[in-house]
């Protein structure tokens, strides 16, 4: 079972902060409450990771909320693992993860989106970045905002 990484926690919390604001500057909303809650265990024990079938229900309700607001697959439609490459050179996804993608679970795939960030060597972070956030309808944070090291274009 994959496990759901404190940054994406922390994300979720603020995005809630942000879509449902404190009406009294005291009291926040359930789920940023339910999300606090297990960010609050994480940093007591020290886990940077919580497995997503052990994760409360009204957590994961406001975790899932947040991520079908994020985009779904990190392709920016030049895919190298079609020419035989291990690693796309486009997306930074393995062969396997590519073709998998469609029955990988909320957590599963943010793991390959947190690696593929990390790693920051993907196209998609550094000449083709500015087509990535086209593609996605979004604009992505740069790989520094997201701790990822910063590569040259």
């Amino acid at each position: 079972m994959a496990a759901i990484h404190i940054t994406d926690i922390e994300s979720a919390i603020n995005w809630w902060r942000t879509r449902s604001p404190s009406p009294d500057g005291l009291r926040a909303c359930a789920e940023v409450r339910a999300l606090a809650e297990v960010y609050g265990l994480m940093v007591y024990h020290r886990d940077h990771e919580c497995d997503e079938a052990s994760m409360p229900l009204p957590a994961k309700a406001a975790w899932l909320t947040w991520y079908a607001s994020t985009p779904d697959a990190p392709c920016i439609a030049i895919c190298s693992t079609a020419q035989g490459d291990a690693v796309c050179k486009g997306c930074g996804r393995t062969e396997d993860e590519v073709q998998h993608w469609p029955v990988m679970t909320p957590a599963e795939k943010r793991m390959v989106w947190r690696r593929i960030t990390m790693d920051a060597t993907a196209w998609r972070f550094n000449r083709y970045a500015e087509r990535a956030r086209l593609a996605s309808g979004t604009d992505h944070p740069d790989p520094a905002s997201l701790g990822a090291p910063r590569t040259a274009a």
